[in-house]
């Protein structure tokens, strides 16, 4: 059984912690590791080694950070198919959806490349009798992050790249459901950046996150996830007076209007509202249609859910793979069964969780 730990000061570490859980093929529901709770210690460890590389790290000189950054980008490019499969495997998604998260990963860093010749400052004169003002960009620290189980590759690499580009050192705790892709990412990181600049921990939010964001060594917070998470995360930074990053989801409403080209909102939802499993801060979850074009709408989207191919990753033709957890199975086949059962509500394709293994 593989045992997944953390990636601290350049090394991989297996860890001291408590076993954390099982990490999963969603398809099948077979696992595929078991991953490794940080301690305290190791938190602060990683914390420590993020401390130690930024002084080297952030004098480093910007056109060698963009080389380095570049070097990043192409090692990234590399791997891209690894990468792709790794994730397919870990959350579930096809390949093809996989692919595309690392290909929009990889243009962020591609993006940040540039970003180490943009740290420069203004300069005004004369803004008062004798008076002349100027202003620098300057590196922070320490940096943490705090990613979510449906974008592994591509969250972190919002995260990352652009911290690094700017002279900071990171710290990222991914969720517990998907390590294992972070974790081949950090072998990437691992063969371009100097130890210590970029460290991984394993663990929940209650046991590594709350610890690390509220130790002073860190100066920013970034996380996607939810408000409540959101909430929390404020609380605390606002003790340190810390620098804060959230990204807490969203509930996309879809409006449309009677004179819209329905064919187009019909094939929008087919793909925006499914992709990802419905898994996504940004799908077409809410739908309002006028009065004249309602009954047209439905029938429509009924018609192009019902056509959308479920089933595991390698299988030809799947659109749509797994949820990520039999818990989140539950919850979603929940909102259905609730649904279900008001009177106002009909059901007009599907309904019922898929029988078989897996999620």
């Amino acid at each position: 059984m593989n045992k997944i730990g953390h990636y601290i000061n350049g090394q991989h570490v297996a860890g001291t912690g408590k076993r954390l859980g099982d990490v999963y093929n969603p398809a099948t529901g077979a696992v595929q590791a078991q991953i490794t709770m940080a301690t305290v210690d190791e938190t602060y460890a990683a914390i420590t080694a993020a401390q130690a590389a930024f002084p080297a790290w952030s004098a480093t000189p910007a056109l060698r950070r963009a080389r380095i950054m570049f070097k990043f980008k192409t090692l990234l490019d590399e791997h891209a198919n690894d990468l792709a499969k790794a994730i397919s495997l870990e959350h579930g998604k096809t390949i093809a959806d996989a692919r595309g998260e690392v290909t929009r990963g990889i243009e962020v860093v591609e993006f940040s490349c540039g970003m180490p010749h943009l740290m420069k400052g203004d300069f005004n004169d004369n803004v008062g009798t004798g008076i002349d003002t100027y202003s620098m960009h300057q590196p922070l620290g320490v940096v943490a992050g705090i990613t979510p189980f449906n974008f592994p590759v591509m969250v972190p690499l919002w995260m990352i790249p652009m911290a690094l580009a700017t002279g900071n050192t990171f710290v990222l705790k991914p969720s517990e459901m998907t390590p294992l892709t972070t974790l081949k990412l950090a072998e990437l990181i691992a063969d371009i950046f100097p130890a210590g600049v970029v460290n991984i921990l394993n663990g929940r939010g209650e046991s590594v996150g709350a610890p690390m964001i509220s130790m002073p060594e860190i100066k920013m917070i970034s996380i996607t996830g939810d408000i409540s998470t959101g909430q929390k995360i404020m609380d605390v930074a606002a003790k340190s007076v810390k620098r804060t990053h959230l990204e807490l989801g969203g509930k996309a409403p879809v409006i449309v209007f009677d004179d819209a080209d329905l064919d187009a909102v019909i094939d929008g939802v087919r793909t925006f509202g499914f992709y990802n499993a419905g898994q996504d801060c940004t799908a077409a979850c809410r739908i309002y249609a006028g009065k004249k074009i309602y009954d047209k709408l439905v029938a429509g989207l009924s018609s192009a859910a019902s056509s959308i191919k479920v089933g595991t990753q390698k299988e030809k033709g799947v659109e749509m793979g797994p949820l990520i957890s039999a818990r989140q199975r539950e919850r979603v086949a929940g909102f259905v069964d609730r649904a279900g059962a008001q009177k106002h509500i009909e059901i007009t394709t599907g309904g019922k969780a898929r029988v078989g293994k897996g999620f």
